[in-house]
């Protein structure tokens, strides 16, 4: 009967955390409610399935329990639970599954009026780079890194000469404007996430992986690796900034374009 008990004390306990738990994620600050809307389907799904197969097993301990003379019944096959549980195994996966298909399809699927921003990565800051008056990025290579060329831009690509370049882990976004994140990184894994818009994506050495998204609130957030990087992985952080278009236009003035900066190391770049 203890271990009775026990179980469904686990069952209750469990519940009760969940629902009065003060932990729970952040406020969104991105369109990325439908992620949200994923976790929620998957936690009833696999809420319910805890609650049903621990409760099965408290019962089960208690209705067979060991009693004097009683005798175990052997049944080696029974298909009719056999299928019940397949199938409901199967329908619970699927269930899991195919929201998440549906985000992802909708995560990768870029909006063509998406501004482009390069985040790159290094042990154990970030760097980013935005396109200047022309709208494009230039080439950039991680062959091509340099102290005065900190994100290995091609000095021969037109289209890199006014990227502007911004080192310090602080990027700037205007609110309500999609944005395609390229992400690129220069030595190992590394993971680039912000709780609070939802979106993380793997940043893989020799790839340039992406996702989008469009900020819906204003305010400071925190930039985190959720790839363990090396010994100061926990301290490679960064913060996005979402402000209103003016503030968002005055702070990209302040910024060094690519020709600024290698003009100040005393590095001109040349254009073909």
């Amino acid at each position: 009967m203890a271990v009775v008990l026990i179980l469904v004390l686990i069952v209750v306990g469990s519940v009760l955390f969940h629902v009065l738990s003060p932990w729970w994620w952040t406020p969104i600050a991105s369109n990325w409610t439908y992620i949200d809307t994923t976790l929620v389907i998957t936690f009833w799904i696999t809420g319910i399935v805890f609650v049903a197969v621990v409760s099965f097993m408290a019962y089960c301990v208690f209705r067979f329990r060991h009693k004097p003379g009683n005798r175990a019944h052997y049944e080696p096959e029974n298909r009719r639970l056999e299928l019940l549980l397949g199938g409901g195994t199967a329908l619970g996966v699927a269930a899991m599954l195919a929201p998440g298909l549906i985000v992802w399809n909708q995560f990768i699927t870029v909006p063509a009026d998406a501004a482009s921003v390069e985040v790159v990565s290094q042990q154990w800051l970030w760097s980013f780079r935005l396109p200047g008056a022309d709208g494009k990025l230039g080439r950039a290579e991680t062959g091509d890194v340099t102290p005065e060329n900190p994100l290995g831009l091609d000095k021969n690509d037109a289209s890199g000469l006014d990227d502007v370049i911004i080192e310090g882990g602080e990027l700037h976004l205007p609110i309500g404007k999609p944005v395609h994140i390229l992400l690129r990184s220069v030595d190992v894994l590394h993971d680039f996430y912000v709780p609070e818009f939802r979106a993380k994506m793997d940043m893989i050495p020799g790839m340039i992986t992406y996702f989008w998204f469009t900020p819906t609130r204003t305010g400071t957030f925190d930039i985190l690796c959720a790839e363990l990087c090396g010994v100061g992985h926990g301290q490679m952080r960064g913060t996005v900034v979402v402000e209103e278009d003016a503030d968002y236009q005055t702070w990209l003035g302040q910024q060094q374009t690519f020709t600024q900066l290698t003009a100040s190391s005393g590095e001109m770049p040349s254009a073909n």
